[in-house]
């Protein structure tokens, strides 16, 4: 649905559930107040309105993320209440730019949010739909003091999503990450890994 509506957004995953995603796939980041809201990366320049709010041109920063360099604002900088006052816009717009009429109309869900979503559709749709969500650089959010794998778990045992058989498969591109959810989860984990092996 990426290709119709801006992804991470409730927009974009309400329209991959109405048109027949078994799954939808959200990329969880964390917020300065510890809530996991779904983006691509926690860098949220390409992603979001946030350049035009000159009171957060301040937190314009350079980190390091996984050995690489990036300047931008960062999720992490931002209580959830301020991430709500920005709105989503296309991440590859020489790619789709058709999503580009709806930058500036959603904003950036949480995951809670998410799973209200899909509860919600279930119960019009009579299905069952799974979510497959990535943690995005749980490395780096452990190093600057933030329990990514352990708010994610709190979340999905609050919402009944325990054990092998629910409709939930934990994704990460990195080993460590996995490791640590394996001893403390029966979730199915899957391990990513990029075009270059």
């Amino acid at each position: 649905a990426s290709g119709y509506r801006p992804e991470h957004t409730l927009a974009g995953y309400e329209l991959a559930i109405d048109l027949g995603a078994d799954f939808i796939e959200p990329d969880l980041v964390m917020t300065q107040d510890s809530v996991l809201v779904a983006r691509h990366e926690n860098e949220i320049s390409s992603t979001t309105n946030v350049t035009d709010f000159p009171e957060f041109a301040t937190r314009k920063t350079t980190k390091i993320i996984d050995n690489l360099s990036f300047t931008g604002w960062f999720t992490e900088d931002f209580t959830l209440s301020e991430l709500k006052q920005l709105r989503a816009k296309e991440r590859l717009p020489q790619l789709r730019s058709q999503n580009t009429a709806y930058d500036g109309c959603f904003t950036i869900p949480t995951f809670q949010e998410i799973i209200d979503l899909v509860r919600e559709k279930e119960q019009i749709t009579g299905r069952t739909i799974g979510i497959y969500p990535e943690t995005k650089h749980p490395s780096y959010f452990r190093s600057v003091g933030y329990a990514l794998e352990e708010e994610l778990l709190r979340v999905l045992k609050l919402n009944g999503y325990e054990g092998k058989s629910a409709p939930i498969f934990i994704q990460s591109f990195e080993v460590n990450n996995l490791k640590f959810l394996h001893k403390i989860t029966d979730i199915p984990l899957i391990q990513l890994i990029n075009d270059q092996g």
